[in-house]
């Protein structure tokens, strides 16, 4: 049986800020298909329970004007909630993307995430892990939301990204392929859209599914 030419798929990349994130479209050509922000939280829930909560919690920050009284408990039920929130978040911003763009999407570039403990309560307890649990909390709900629509989820290194989009496009100025695609689509094109522009090339190089 003779196959037909294979269907162009897209790839996203992700920049992702405490609890918000930049996800930007390319096709496999390099051109680009979409930009756009999402929330992960509403106003009814905190952005960073990790770290202002859980540190509460645990007294790190008794006497501050700025700290309230809460239970280990109820600091680790409240990153439950946002946990939960957020990825049902990351499911519908996707499902809007796919329907979005004008083909099948099957890879997604996500920050990898530092190793941190396994609990929730221990993260908070661990003066360097709450500083970087929400944002680790965060990727992995788009992760999560990722992996359930199919697509493949790769992790980049923000140090290596830009190397690695320009070997996947054989070029070696990546940054003027990257302000020429900001000029395609307009304002705002900032360091962040760029970045995940690049993660979204790269990924290019590793197998769908």
């Amino acid at each position: 049986m003779t196959r037909g030419p294979m269907q162009p798929t897209a790839a996203v990349g992700v920049t992702e800020h405490a609890n918000s994130a930049v996800l930007v479209t390319v096709a496999v050509d390099g051109k680009l298909l979409d930009r756009r922000s999402i929330d992960l939280t509403d106003d009814d829930l905190p952005t960073h329970p990790h770290h202002h909560e859980g540190s509460w919690a645990v007294g790190r920050y008794q006497g501050s004007p700025w700290a309230r009284e809460i239970s280990l408990a109820e600091a680790v039920e409240l990153v439950e909630r946002v946990r939960v929130f957020a990825v049902r978040a990351a499911r519908e911003s996707l499902e809007a993307l796919a329907i979005a763009v004008p083909m099948p999407i099957t890879r997604i570039a996500i920050r990898v995430c530092p190793r941190l403990p396994p609990t929730t309560e221990e993260r908070i307890k661990d003066n360097h892990a709450q500083t970087v649990a929400d944002s680790v909390m965060y990727r992995e709900a788009i992760a999560t939301a990722a992996d359930a629509r199919g697509w493949s989820v790769h992790w980049y290194d923000r140090e290596h990204v830009f190397r690695d989009a320009a070997a996947v496009l054989g070029c070696e100025d990546i940054n003027a392929l990257l302000v020429a695609m900001g000029r395609s689509i307009g304002a705002p094109w900032q360091a962040k859209h760029k970045l995940a522009a690049a993660a979204a090339l790269a990924a290019k190089k590793h197998p769908a599914r």
